[in-house]
C-alpha cells in the first residue's frame, strides 16, 4: 500500500481526532491537510503509519487550539462547535459512544480542559490509545499523560452529559418534536420539553441571535410556535439530521441556502436543550449559506402584515 492509500485509510480518524480536539470543521480538515503534507514529505514509510499521523494530527491540532481558545474568549455571545452532520469515522461495536462523544453537549465540556487534557482524553476515552502512543502524541511521558487524563476525567465527570439510552425513542420524540414546529403547536411542543429546558443561538455577532438564552417550556414552546409559522411563510424550509450525533435539523431559505443548524439533546424522554448555530462563518461547509439578516427581515415583516 502507498502513502496515498495508507493515508487515504486513516483520514476518517484523523478527521474525527482532530475535530474532537478543536469543534471546528474547517480547522480539522485543514490540520488533516496539514498531516497529509507532512506525511508525503517524509523520506520514507514509518514503522506505524496510524501512530505517526495521530500523534501528527494532534501536536497540530494542540497548536491550533491555543490560538483558538483566545478567539473565543473574545467571541460574541455563545460558542458552539461548527455543526457535524456525519462522522466519518465509522466503528459499530462503538457507535453510540462515538456520537456522544462529538455531541455539542460534550464538545462544550471539553472546552473547559486545557490543550493537553483534551487531547489526552480524546486518544484515551474516545480513541482508546494506548499510553505509549498518547505520551509520543503530546510529547509528555506516559506517567504525565496519567495525571493529565485524571484532571481531564474529573473535570468531564463533573459536568458530563447524558443523553437518551433507546436511540429510536429519541428519534421518535425528535420526530413528534419537529410534527409540532411545523404545525405551530405550542401545547405539543410544550409536552415535549423538560420544564426548565433552555435555548441558546450562536450568530457571533454575524448573524441574528437571541439576545440571551429562552428558558422554561412554556417561553420556549410559545417562541418557537410563534416564530417558525412566519419563517415558513417566507418559505424557509428544515430537514431533520442528525447534527453532532443527537438529533436536529437544518434549516434553509427559499433557494435552498443553509440558514441555521439546530441540535437537540435529549434525556428522560424530554428535550432538555436546544442550540441553533447560525453564524455564517460555521456553516459554509454545508453548502452554500443564506443572508440570516435579510431573512430576519421578512420575517418581521410577516410579523407585521399579521397584526
Amino acid at each position: 500500500m502507498n502513502k496515498v492509500e495508507e493515508f487515504e485509510r486513516l483520514r476518517p480518524l484523523l478527521f474525527s481526532i482532530a475535530y474532537r480536539i478543536l469543534g471546528s470543521v474547517s480547522e480539522a480538515e485543514d490540520a488533516v491537510q496539514e498531516t497529509w503534507l507532512r506525511f508525503d514529505g517524509s523520506p520514507a514509510l514509518p514503522t506505524s503509519v496510524k501512530a505517526f499521523l495521530s500523534t501528527t494530527v494532534t501536536r497540530i491540532s494542540i497548536d491550533v487550539l491555543r490560538s483558538a481558545r483566545v478567539r473565543r474568549e473574545e467571541y460574541m455571545g455563545p460558542w458552539f462547535p461548527e455543526p457535524l452532520l456525519s462522522d466519518p469515522y465509522q466503528d459499530p461495536a462503538r457507535s453510540a459512544e462515538l456520537a456522544d462523544s462529538v455531541s455539542m453537549a460534550a464538545l462544550l465540556l471539553l472546552e473547559r480542559l486545557s490543550p493537553l487534557e483534551r487531547s489526552v482524553f480524546v486518544l484515551r476515552e474516545v480513541f482508546g490509545f494506548g499510553f505509549d502512543d498518547i505520551a509520543s502524541a503530546v510529547g509528555r511521558s506516559e506517567a504525565a499523560c496519567r495525571q493529565l487524563l485524571v484532571r481531564a476525567r474529573r473535570h468531564m465527570e463533573a459536568g458530563r452529559p447524558r443523553f437518551e439510552a433507546d436511540r429510536s425513542e429519541r428519534e421518535e420524540l425528535a420526530t413528534r418534536f419537529f410534527d409540532a414546529l411545523r404545525e405551530g403547536d405550542v401545547a405539543g411542543l410544550r409536552d415535549l420539553l423538560a420544564a426548565d429546558v433552555s435555548m441558546v443561538g450562536d450568530g457571533g455577532g454575524k448573524a441574528p441571535q437571541l439576545a440571551k438564552a429562552v428558558v422554561g417550556a412554556e417561553n420556549v414552546a410559545r417562541l418557537l410556535a410563534s416564530v417558525f409559522p412566519l419563517m415558513a411563510r417566507i418559505d424557509v424550509t428544515f430537514e431533520p439530521r442528525e447534527v453532532n450525533g443527537q438529533p436536529g435539523a437544518i434549516f434553509r431559505d427559499r433557494d435552498g441556502r443553509v440558514l441555521h443548524a439546530l441540535a437537540l439533546d435529549v434525556l428522560d424522554g424530554q428535550i432538555q436543550t436546544i442550540r441553533s448555530v447560525i453564524n455564517p462563518d460555521k456553516l459554509g461547509h454545508l453548502g452554500p449559506v443564506a443572508d440570516a439578516w435579510a431573512i430576519d427581515r421578512e420575517v418581521k415583516q410577516a410579523r407585521r402584515q399579521t397584526k
